[in-house]
């Protein structure tokens, strides 16, 4: 006989939708302001004019009526008006004019879609008997939002892990290429970055913003390993990479590192003067090679050493003492929840709100009219782009559907449709290798539940016993330290 009690223990410590949830929660909690952080880093230290953000406040959802009172909310009133159940967003604010403040102010920036059950919701923690008495199920597990009075659902997403490297081999005009890719992310910016060897054994690299087609050991020698003997001990001395090193170095002119950046220079900025070329090319391979080891021209030793692991995995998967990797394996796959979609979103929104508050105080200052917060920002910067993003499912990076209408045929559908997870590839392809039920599904994905036809494989569902972790990997560097794995040092 089963065990019900176990099962249902199981369930109580575990709710299905407790993955959407707890990512929502992350979100609201930590990631926001860690966006809010970011977008302080990344305004230009040459921009005469930035925005400081300080902190960021969200209210529990709230109602205002026709006569200007204000009232909690709901979902089941939200349902019933057709109103979205949302939060609203205040942020301190100052205003810089060549590093002096001018103005300060915490300020009314737009409103937060709400997650049912989340911290911010006022159904958080309730019994069934008041969940009851406010008009709602006693078995509603939330994980869902209420948009223009319809509820919606944000669809998981699976994607190649960000930061990990996938060596696979393909056939280009009859001849082999080794490829070995890595999408290098850092905030909100995704760089993808190809390592090529060819069947001859000369090894390419292209990245965003660069010149097609690069040799590998003049980017190593842009970056600080100038010389025959950085390059090589840089790389492990098997005889098959020591061979492929010297048929590269063969294959380039530049002697040192201001020939190598002057060289991809004349690539990236064509006629321009030399010291315009040069730190044109400093600037792309700071800020679009591998983003996540770094930015700085202090990181470029630690890009080399990263770049040369890749190198030598192509060459032993090219030489057959390695197989190449399974980028269908699931360990090479990540699952994007409610949180992290949500952090998509409200970065590409905020980053539109600094758009049009500086293209405000760019118009205030045009007209010698005094700066005043207040007076220069426009909630609706915000707002518009994720109530658009909410209510039609296109989101940030062209990716459509991910915001869908919440199937409450039946309680099981509704439990489906917040358990889904769809894959970026398009339906309309073959795909046979990503549609294929594969062996490191088990426990995690459903191997039933499929729809036929075109989206068959494409849309999965996560096995009941599955539950998706958000948690950092804070304290990884000291843990392999504690291993006795050396830092690469600056």
């Amino acid at each position: 006989m089963y065990n019900w009690e176990l099962v249902e223990s199981l369930f109580e410590e575990n709710p299905l939708v407790k993955q959407h949830i707890d990512s929502y929660n992350e979100f609201i909690n930590n990631k926001i302001h860690l966006v809010i952080q970011e977008l302080n880093e990344e305004q230009s230290i040459k921009d005469k004019i930035q925005l400081n953000f300080h902190k960021i406040r969200l209210e529990k959802p709230i109602l205002i009526e026709a006569d200007g009172s204000k009232r909690l909310i709901t979902p089941n009133e939200a349902r019933l008006r057709n109103r979205t159940y949302s939060s609203s967003v205040y942020i301190d604010l100052s205003i810089l004019e060549e590093g002096e403040e001018i103005d300060r102010d915490e300020i009314y920036i737009g409103e937060m879609p709400v997650m049912i059950n989340s911290d911010l919701c006022h159904l958080k923690n309730l019994s069934e008997d008041e969940l009851i008495e406010k008009g709602e199920d006693a078995y509603e597990q939330g994980g869902s939002f209420i948009i223009g009075g319809t509820e919606r659902v944000l669809v998981s997403v699976e994607d190649l892990a960000p930061n990990r490297l996938i060596v696979s081999k393909e056939n280009k005009a009859g001849k082999q290429v080794i490829n070995g890719r890595i999408f290098s992310v850092k905030g909100g910016f995704r760089a993808k970055i190809l390592l090529e060897r060819r069947d001859e054994g000369v090894m390419y690299l292209n990245f965003p913003a660069s010149p097609k087609n690069l040799n590998l050991l003049i980017v190593l020698k842009a970056l600080g390993f100038d010389t025959p003997k950085k390059i090589k001990d840089a790389f492990s001395d098997k005889k098959e990479i020591v061979n492929d090193l010297l048929l590269n170095l063969e294959q380039i002119e530049a002697k040192n590192e201001d020939e190598a950046l002057d060289y991809i220079g004349k690539k990236v900025a064509a006629g321009q003067m030399e010291d315009y070329r040069k730190s044109r090319a400093s600037y792309i391979l700071d800020n679009y090679l591998l983003p996540h080891v770094g930015t700085t021209p202090e990181d470029r030793k630690k890009k080399s050493y990263f770049l040369a692991r890749m190198a030598e995995r192509c060459i032993e998967v090219a030489n057959g003492t390695r197989e190449e990797d399974d980028k269908d394996h699931y360990a090479n796959k990540r699952i994007k929840i409610s949180g992290k979609l949500m952090e998509d979103l409200f970065r590409f929104a905020m980053t539109a709100f600094i758009k049009d508050i500086k293209y405000q105080i760019e118009r205030a200052h045009t007209r010698g009219r005094k700066m005043q917060i207040k007076t220069l920002t426009r909630p609706d910067a915000m707002s518009d782009r994720i109530k658009f993003a909410m209510g039609t499912g296109q989101w940030v990076g062209g990716r459509t559907g991910i915001s869908q209408l919440l199937d409450r045929n039946a309680y099981m559908s509704t439990i489906s449709h917040l358990r889904r997870v769809i894959s970026p590839l398009s339906k309309t392809q073959q795909h046979f290798e990503a549609r294929d039920l594969h062996p490191t599904h088990l426990g995690k994905i459903c191997p039933n539940e499929t729809p036929e036809g075109q989206s068959v494989g494409l849309v999965k569902n996560l096995a009941m016993g599955c539950f998706i972790s958000s948690k950092e990997t804070k304290g990884l560097e000291k843990n392999l330290e504690g291993l006795g794995v050396e830092l690469i040092k600056k």
